[in-house]
């Protein structure tokens, strides 16, 4: 028996995903009550600028919006921003919120899409409450870094992930100097292959940045503002300025008050709904069985984020959409731009195409000969090209895949 058409549906995140799913269930034909609710002042805006163009005063604030305000009036979006949802009662299907104001309120809906995403994972070592330490996550964390942001001024890094060396790279064009610090043997540890990991390296070096590896933190020094980190090998790095990119942890804590199955994330089915059919989840905040891969994952992408609130959205109206996407990534650092289509992880083979040499060049994962997943650094063919193989399940010939001479069209 289908079930009816919902009358209210709240949104909870005025995120990527929640802006999609304002979209996606407007052209599904909601022409019910729709609300969405964002605990910052802003409306969506998009994140993966935060560190790049916006950091460096290249993209203003009021073109940093997913939508303009005009889309919200237009779809007829109740916006309740600066607002935190503190409660939701399953029985009732009702929000408690608390606004900045101090007011709180009561909300009724009668489907909920959780699209809240995730928060910095932070330090705990001495000194990590100092002035002028920083975490890059939202808007206002930007504004803060940025005044301090000056040429000259000593930076070091903690985290070599996308994050950190994204930051890494805005701050030597800002003419900082920098210092990248990873625990790790490697930069970019989790998410790619030796070989991709020294190209960034080696990169990163050139544009006169100092990469320490197998490098881990002990304490941040300074009396009211840090002014060196110290090492657990007892060296102390001067630093003016300490931004932190040392991974994520999804927002459950609402979720799992309310009584939601939560696992590293906020668990949900192929449709993206939670325990509780009335609700969905999309977003860093999801964790969701793949179909293509096999188990259950939590992606930190825009385009999963988008993806799962475009399917929550179609199985709201009654469409019966999966969630069946080829996840893909993105990088821009100095000239250079990865794009990485599905995951590696299970590989047996990896094929280099092209000379990394040149700065010009794609690693393509396979297990059994299947294609599993690609990384494009400057290579944005081989990524579309490869995007649609994983879709395909394709077997590629390993001999002429290696060869940068043979059109992939004839592969």
């Amino acid at each position: 028996m289908t079930e009816p058409t919902p009358a209210s549906i709240v949104i909870v995140g005025a995120s990527h995903a929640g802006a999609q799913a304002v979209d996606s269930l407007r052209r599904e034909g909601f022409q019910g009550r729709l609300v969405l609710i964002g605990d910052e002042p802003y409306l969506p805006y998009q994140r993966p600028p935060l560190s790049k163009k916006f950091l460096l005063g290249e993209l203003p604030l009021d073109r940093l919006g997913i939508r303009q305000s005009m889309f919200y009036e237009q779809h007829q979006v109740e916006l309740q921003l600066a607002t935190r949802v503190t409660a939701i009662d399953q029985q009732t299907r009702t929000l408690t919120l608390a606004a900045k104001s101090g007011d709180v309120t009561q909300l009724g809906y009668d489907s909920l899409i959780l699209c809240v995403g995730s928060r910095v994972r932070k330090l705990t070592c001495p000194g990590a409450d100092l002035k002028g330490v920083h975490y890059l996550r939202t808007v206002d964390d930007v504004v803060g870094m940025q005044t301090e942001m000056t040429a000259g001024k000593r930076m070091v890094v903690i985290g070599a992930g996308y994050i950190g060396l994204e930051t890494a790279a805005s701050a030597r064009k800002l003419g900082l100097e920098v210092t990248v610090l990873e625990m790790a043997e490697r930069c970019l540890n989790r998410v790619t292959v030796p070989l991709v990991s020294e190209f960034y390296a080696q990169r990163h070096a050139q544009a006169g940045v100092q990469m320490l590896l197998n490098t881990r933190v002990e304490a941040l020094l300074g009396e009211d503002r840090v002014t060196a980190v110290r090492c657990a090998d007892g060296a102390q790095i001067p630093a003016d300025i300490v931004v932190v990119g040392v991974g994520i942890i999804p927002e459950t804590a609402l979720a799992q008050a309310a009584g939601l199955h939560c696992d590293n994330g906020i668990v949900v089915d192929e449709q993206c709904r939670t325990s509780d059919p009335h609700i969905y989840a999309a977003g860093d905040c999801a964790n969701h069985p793949s179909m293509r891969y096999g188990g259950r994952m939590r992606l930190e992408s825009v385009d999963n984020a988008v993806e799962q609130a475009r399917v929550a959205a179609s199985n709201i109206c009654g469409k019966h959409a999966q969630h069946a996407h080829t996840p893909w990534f993105w990088s821009d650092q100095y000239d250079v731009k990865l794009q990485t289509a599905g995951l590696m992880q299970g590989h047996d083979q990896q094929i280099v195409r092209g000379d990394a040499a040149t700065g010009h060049f794609s690693v393509w994962y396979l297990k059994s000969g299947e294609l599993l997943a690609v990384d494009a650094i400057n290579r944005p063919g081989d990524f579309i090209v490869g995007k649609r193989w994983i879709g395909e399940r394709k077997h590629p010939d390993a001999a002429k895949l290696a060869d940068a001479s043979v059109d992939l069209k004839m592969i």
